[in-house]
């Protein structure tokens, strides 16, 4: 739940408003809480759901009918779109305006685009528009909103930079800055630097609420109960509210620190502060209640969720199935997500797998294959997890040709495959154990595919054969075609098996 805690804090930090880009921590707002009223061009731009639809398009068509467009109403629709992250379409509206000679465009405005260009079109492209942008716009809020972007890319080095050039135009009078810098230090672990950036903060500006929620967060990584008291009574004493977001991290930090009294005050207090409006606090409700092992609680707070909304989201019912399933209520897990698949279209293969990681850990494989087999009835496609859930269930089960079909099919999943070392150590392990030359063989082409083969790799391969009993060939010679370094141990182990009967099993795979 930490983790949770920390991306809802990190999430809210990175928000820009329209409003030179200004912090906002506001609720999404959607089609449900935006009132009566008949055809708006806000509307019709809220209504084109699927990313090929032009924006531009839409508000030429307004424009044709002899309405007008009002550049609020066209800041207001940027707004709405960025909380549901349909940034195609946010940056389409933004482009728009900025070849309108009647519309007045404000730094704050620039820095919205900025954002929408790092998330639409990547970082490079965000640095070239903040580059021919005019002098007078390369203010306080288009450098926030680059430094943002830098953030989100985790680049240390560019963002220090960047804040260094802030300091020395003066742009860093507001504690928004230094909100990112306080995010990139805690994404990246560098935890150490969170003192450095509150100390110069407080040269320069005030603190507000979400830089204490992120000083919190800092405390909540190293499990430091005494400082983060000392934060929450800091910004006690300078009259910042607090939020949900801040009793939210606390509560972590007191359940962690297995402090139940004082995780039960602060839980108290963080309801009190959820509402409509910040609807994904109450699925942080029920976690908090979930690792407290409350489940009266976690009941009541889905009934609440239930009372106040018409409909769930589907993050909603992935938190609500694994609460019940880590309070070890597994029917009512099942039957929750036979609700899910009755009234969600949305297919998101993370709903299923949360039962599918339940039926595996449990070694209910069977379970786990019905699971499967009804995601693939229901038009659910598997992702990446479904394929390594049920490749780590196979393993358990030593179905060695079923483990290699899923693990091909897992990295056959992603564009870039971030190697799972655990996984394939023992994979491969099994397939020395069971002198599996077949299966390491394969195993050795589906990680080459992926642009994965090292040398321990080959001795891994190396160790299966001498367990078959049997002689690779011309391994030196594929190991040099992979620009692979042999070793001490696969000197040993070629010269172990050279003893051996040749196997033309390697033959095959060369």
């Amino acid at each position: 739940m930490l983790l949770g805690s920390i991306r809802a804090t990190l999430a809210a930090a990175r928000a820009f408003s329209t409003k030179a880009g200004e912090l906002t921590i506001g609720g999404v707002i959607t089609a449900n809480n935006r009132g009566g009223g008949g055809d708006t061009l806000g509307r019709r731009l809220l209504s084109l759901v699927y990313a090929k639809r032009s924006a531009v398009i839409a508000i030429r068509k307004w424009k044709e009918e002899g309405h007008t467009v009002r550049k609020y109403e066209l800041n207001r629709v940027v707004r709405e779109l960025r909380n549901l992250k349909r940034y195609k379409h946010a940056l389409e509206v933004c482009e728009w305006m900025t070849l309108q000679q009647d519309i007045k465009l404000l730094p704050g405005d620039y820095a919205v685009h900025l954002d929408l260009i790092g998330k639409v079109r990547g970082l490079a492209s965000a640095e070239i528009f903040f580059e021919n942008l005019p002098d007078k716009m390369r203010g306080p809020a288009t450098c926030s909103a680059l430094l943002h972007t830098y953030v989100q890319n985790k680049l240390s080095a560019k963002a220090e930079a960047l804040m260094e050039k802030m300091s020395e135009c003066g742009f860093l009078n507001c504690p928004l800055p230094y909100n990112h810098m306080l995010t990139l230090y805690i994404s990246r672990g560098q935890l150490d630097k969170v003192p450095g950036v509150i100390q110069e903060l407080k040269k320069n500006t005030s603190a507000d609420v979400v830089t204490y929620n992120l000083w919190l967060t800092a405390c909540a990584s190293q499990n430091d109960i005494e400082t983060a008291e000392k934060v929450f009574l800091e910004r006690k004493k300078a009259k910042i509210d607090a939020d949900w977001i801040t009793y939210s991290t606390l509560t972590n930090l007191y359940i962690k620190g297995e402090l139940p009294e004082k995780a039960v005050a602060t839980l108290k207090e963080m309801e009190k502060m959820v509402s409509r409006k910040n609807r994904v606090a109450y699925s942080s409700l029920l976690s908090l209640h979930t690792n407290m092992g409350n489940k009266d609680e976690v009941h009541r707070i889905w009934k609440k969720i239930k009372s106040c909304f018409s409909k769930m989201n589907d993050a909603e019912y992935t938190c609500m199935i694994s609460s019940l399933v880590k309070l070890g209520q597994f029917e009512k897990a099942e039957n929750l997500y036979d609700e899910w698949e009755s009234v969600s279209g949305t297919g998101d293969a993370r709903v299923p797998n949360i039962l599918l990681a339940a039926y595996v850990n449990q070694n209910q494989m069977e379970m786990a294959e019905s699971l499967y087999n009804r995601m693939v009835t229901k038009g659910i496609k598997p992702c990446y997890t479904t394929w390594e859930l049920l490749t780590w269930g196979y393993l358990k089960k030593s179905q060695m040709e079923k483990v290699l079909d899923c693990f091909k099919k897992a990295i056959g999943t992603v564009r870039k495959w971030v190697p799972d070392r655990r996984l394939i150590t023992e994979v491969y392990n099994k397939l020395e154990e069971q002198g599996n030359i077949e299966g390491a063989e394969q195993l050795l082409v589906t990680l080459r595919n992926a642009g994965h083969v090292s040398t321990e790799l080959y001795n891994s391969l190396l160790r299966t054969y001498a367990n078959a009993g049997k002689m690779p060939l011309i391994i030196a010679e594929r190991m040099n075609k992979d620009n692979v370094q042999l070793d001490a141990d696969t000197h040993k182990l070629i010269k172990i098996t050279s003893e051996m009967p040749v196997c033309e099993v390697s033959s095959s795979f060369s």
